[in-house]
């Protein structure tokens, strides 16, 4: 009787994903949830959204996007047309048929993971489990999280995964303000803790992505989603490395990776910059790193490389204090715009930017340090909250150096040259120029 009822359960949970009547709850409706609860909202599925921040939901509410990768116009589409709903209240993860769990993954002071944000929201979610739900952890973490720390959560409902809910990790793969992925052309890799789990959250995303791919357990997809950013990590790491010997040699970091570029087998540029940002590249060494002590295994190549790369922007500012001395100015009083906060060009994400520390650095140098962002209007350093300042030639004229530490398009390199007294391009965005009042990174 108890096989029969969980077939019934199973194909029930199948038939309204298929037909499109299932619920989606998306727990946690920021750079990853969101754009995840429109695609599943554009698909004709109804979304609730649960997030802790008033604001994000009312905002969802009203239509108006607070992510880049999200337009107003789609979030205003599926509002209206009743597809989606935020709401705060965790009384109704009930009504969802399937639930993904898009919340933070940050680490802690001490470099450790936290995840809080998941405990608490698994243990949300198990006060209202019922019989025919589907949960998705999407939050990078380490392998073993979906099933040593989320399953025993649910489980402690009383229900039981495989026969009353369903359990599986699917690792979020958002590149913040790409123009070529998105949702639907970037492959979803689903890990279920048992066929039916895997079965089922393939049959969810396949309604949304073009292309899901299903491993055998959780840990694979868990521990490819650190895999992807650790790599990433490490030849990022590799090329700062080369850019600091290439300085040393007066050669040109940005000239090698070019002429490297050509070859057609074999190779894949990466670049030299200020740090890395993100939540994720930042983070993921640590929570594989953490993970492999547990099994008396420790990560030296992984952990270096995050060294490196945490590294950079106090190699920055040395350079800056090296370049400005030979023009026989001191840091200290300096007079110093910063190009971009954000962690990458043309969006506004600040979390972990480089920019953030190099401002730090600077003032704790002396320098008098000011920015300008046009996606991120004000910021939060320790010296206190700093707002973007107006770009203007005269505001160029007036600095003794002008940092590029993100690239946005809009920044018109030409004219920061020609204005700026002495121009630090930490991302190779001058190159091309022979202005002799630049420095480059690497160079």
């Amino acid at each position: 009787m108890a096989g029969y009822e969980r077939g019934v359960t199973l194909l029930r949970l199948e038939e309204k994903i298929r037909d499109k009547s299932a619920t989606i709850g998306i727990v946690g409706i920021g750079y990853v949830g969101l754009p995840l609860a429109v695609a599943f909202a554009i698909a004709g599925f109804k979304v609730l959204g649960f997030d802790i921040r008033q604001k994000n939901v009312d905002s969802v509410n009203r239509g108006k996007s607070y992510i880049a990768d999200v337009s107003s116009d789609s979030l205003s589409s599926v509002v209206t047309g009743k597809l989606l709903e935020a709401t705060t209240d965790q009384s109704r993860l009930g009504e969802a048929d399937a639930i993904c769990i898009c919340v933070p993954t940050p680490l802690t002071a001490t470099k450790d993971p936290d995840l809080s944000y998941v405990i608490q929201e698994s243990e949300a979610i198990s006060k209202y489990l019922r019989p025919g739900q589907l949960v998705v952890l999407e939050s990078t973490t380490y392998p073993g999280t979906t099933k040593q720390v989320v399953l025993p959560n649910l489980e402690s409902s009383g229900l039981r995964c495989g026969i009353d809910f369903y359990l599986a990790y699917s690792p979020e793969r958002v590149d913040p303000g790409s123009k070529d992925h998105n949702v639907k052309n970037t492959p979803k890799i689903v890990g279920g803790i048992d066929p039916q789990s895997t079965q089922l959250t393939q049959l969810l995303y396949s309604q949304i992505a073009g292309t899901v791919l299903p491993v055998s357990c959780p840990e694979v997809a868990e521990m490819t989603k650190v895999f992807e950013n650790v790599f990433r990590s490490v030849n990022i790491a590799l090329v700062n490395e080369l850019a600091h010997l290439c300085e040393r040699m007066g050669l040109s970091i940005w000239e090698v990776i070019d002429a490297a570029s050509t070859k057609p087998f074999g190779y894949m540029p990466f670049y030299p910059g200020p740090g890395i940002g993100g939540h994720c590249i930042p983070l993921d060494p640590y929570y594989l790193a953490n993970k492999a002590r547990e099994l008396d295994f420790h990560t030296r190549f992984i952990e270096l490389a995050a060294e490196i790369n945490e590294h950079m922007p106090y190699h920055v500012v040395s350079r800056i204090l090296e370049v400005l001395s030979t023009r026989s100015k001191s840091l200290n009083g300096a007079k110093v715009l910063v190009l971009g906060v954000a962690y990458k060009e043309d969006v506004e994400d600040t979390r972990e930017s480089p920019a953030l520390k190099i401002i730090q650095l600077l003032r704790e140098k002396g320098a008098e340090v000011s920015y300008n962002d046009p996606y991120v209007p004000q910021i939060h350093v320790p010296a206190g909250d700093m707002e973007s300042v107006e770009l203007s030639g005269e505001c160029l004229a007036s600095m003794d150096c002008v940092v590029i530490a993100t690239d946005h398009s809009c920044y018109d390199m030409g004219e920061v040259a020609n204005r700026a007294r002495l121009v630090f391009d930490t991302r190779g965005a001058t190159r091309g120029l022979k202005h002799d009042n630049i420095v480059r990174l690497g160079e």
